[in-house]
């Protein structure tokens, strides 16, 4: 049981705060207690989420306006069940970083089979494009969660 998810990106401001909302909002509604969290490995600290994101967001009828980038750091490796990244190269720097993480580590895009790239400073429809390919990777991830 996956009930720890850590969701990281590079900033902690585009990609991974999106995705831990849209996880903590459909998983909300089932019975289970889920602890879901983000981090960057680059991570921004202390800097709120990129405003595109919050609008994009906002036009889904969830606010993450309180969200504050937090650094990747082994505790928060090793406290979860299961880590989703955006991007393979993310998984490979965490495992790099803390070995033990091997097998716990996976896309948020691996049942599609996709990378989510990375939005920041890019326009408008960029973002949406890539809130399109974290909503599908939610979606496909709640089937196993």
């Amino acid at each position: 049981m996956f009930n720890n998810i850590l969701i990281v990106c590079v900033g902690n401001i585009c990609r991974s705060p999106m995705a831990e909302a849209l996880l903590k909002s459909t998983l909300s509604t089932r019975p289970n207690v889920y602890q879901v969290s983000s981090a960057g490995i680059g991570a921004l600290v202390g800097h709120p989420a990129d405003n595109k994101a919050k609008q994009l967001m906002i036009e889904k009828g969830i606010d993450i306006s309180e969200h504050r980038a937090d650094q990747l750091n082994e505790d928060m490796i090793r406290k979860a069940d299961i880590i989703l990244v955006m991007e393979s190269a993310h998984k490979q720097a965490i495992e790099a970083k803390q070995p033990s993480a091997k097998g716990k580590i996976f896309r948020l895009g691996e049942w599609g089979g996709f990378d989510i790239p990375d939005p920041y400073q890019r326009d408008h429809e960029v973002f949406e494009s890539v809130m399109n390919l974290i909503d599908q990777g939610v979606n496909q991830w709640l089937e196993k969660l």
